[in-house]
Parts: C-alpha cells; structure tokens; sequence
C-alpha cells in the first residue's frame, strides 16, 4: 500500500501507539492478515529506539546496526504497514524528504525555517485555530500529522529585520526553498 494510499485509508485522527504500546504492534499486523517477520522485528526496535523524527534513511541505518542483513525495501514497506494501522505518521521537511514520527506520540505539526533549517514541533493545542479556520472557512478538515510550515524562525526573523534582509534572500542564502 502506498503512502498516499495509507493517508486517504485514515479517516480523522488515527490511533497512534506510544512507546507502551510498541509491544501490542506485532498482534495488530498479524490481526490486519499480515505476517509478522524478524526483520519487521528489527524495524519496530529501531523505532523504538527513536525519539522524535527519523528519516527513511536514519531508518535503515538504524536497522542495520542491528541487524546488517536489513534493506532498504523491508524497511520502506514495514513502515507502509505501520502507518496502514496508525503506529507512526509521516511528513514531509522543505527538501521533501520523509520523515517519520516514532514517539512520542502526540499529535504535532512542524515549522520548518526556510533560512536556517530549523525545526519546532508545532503541538496540537497551539494549531487548534489554523485548523478551526480552516474547517470554518474552507469546509475542509486537515490532519496537524502531516501538517508543515515554512517561515522564519524567531532567531532568522530577528536577524532579517536588523539587517533588512527578506524571507527570500534569507532562503536563498541557506540553499532552502523558501
């Protein structure tokens, strides 16, 4: 199943294992009609290992220090299965690369710097009025899992407006899309 496949089968917000739940993971895949596999053993150890985000990549190394034998495309469809059933989510940094949400698991946005290349987590409670807007004024229901922002960090936009520099020279003197 694709990803983009896995985020339309997910309707509202999706049940998201916490690090306390890691264990229950393997009988939720076998319950899903799927077989549940050493080397998906060593997917769901390395994720939780993680705190935070991993890349697609980060992933693979990880799973490698533990077992040399992983690849890349067990990883790739383990991680498919577990966003199928809610364990993990994913988005996307400005480069558009992947990255998956390990733990904890609490629903979160991001702001991305376009100058620097920071990010922060943007949590639920401080995204309740973007999304309410955009519910209220569009009709549409966004999901805050796979919801990021491009902009300025506080440190970026503080050093712009001293030196008079906009958003897009800031972006285009970090190599970053603004």
């Amino acid at each position: 199943m694709s990803r983009g496949a896995t985020a339309a089968a997910r309707t509202g917000s999706a049940h998201r294992a916490a690090p306390a739940d890691w264990a229950a993971i393997p009988e939720r895949i076998r319950r899903s009609g799927l077989r549940w596999t050493a080397r998906r053993q060593v997917v769901l150890d390395a994720l939780a290992a993680t705190r935070g985000h991993i890349t697609g990549s980060g992933l693979v190394a990880a799973c490698r220090a533990i077992d040399p034998a992983t690849t890349p495309s067990t990883v790739y469809r383990t991680l498919d299965v577990l966003e199928a059933i809610g364990a993990i989510a994913h988005s996307h940094g400005l480069d558009g690369r992947e990255e998956f949400h390990a733990g904890p698991a609490r629903d979160h946005g991001h702001l991305i710097c376009s100058a620097c290349g920071s990010e922060q987590e943007l949590a639920a409670p401080d995204a309740a009025v973007l999304l309410d807007a955009l519910r209220r004024e569009h009709g549409f229901e966004a999901s805050l899992e796979h919801l990021s922002i491009s902009g300025r960090c506080a440190v970026c936009a503080a050093g712009a407006e001293s030196s008079g520099t906009s958003a897009a020279e800031a972006a285009d003197a970090s190599g970053l899309q603004p």
